[in-house]
């Protein structure tokens, strides 16, 4: 696998705050509803829409609409894509103490 930067860039951006850590924490035990979010972190709407755009763009979490409510669960294949992307750092620095 090749490193995108920029979608490792995204990737790392949805891990570098309390409140989104807090959401991938909460949606850990599955989806819920941005109600149930709201409730959880006690931020108002728009912040949690910004949180969560961040979090859908860097491909870790998923949405879906049902009536007036997005309903967010985590991505199992972002997730896995964020921890290959961990996988060659790591191996990267093995290799270049071996050279």
């Amino acid at each position: 696998m090749v490193i995108n930067e920029k979608n490792t860039a995204l990737i790392f951006k949805a891990f570098c705050d309390e409140n989104r850590i807090r959401i991938l924490n909460i949606l850990s035990s599955g989806e819920k509803c941005a109600c149930k979010l709201l409730e959880a972190l006690s931020v108002t709407q728009p912040t949690l829409s910004h949180h969560m755009k961040i979090l859908c763009d860097s491909g870790v979490v998923k949405a879906r609409k049902e009536g007036k409510w997005m309903h967010y669960s985590l991505s199992q294949e972002g997730l896995k894509v964020a921890e290959e992307y961990l996988g060659i750092l790591k191996n990267t620095g093995k290799e270049k103490e071996n050279e």
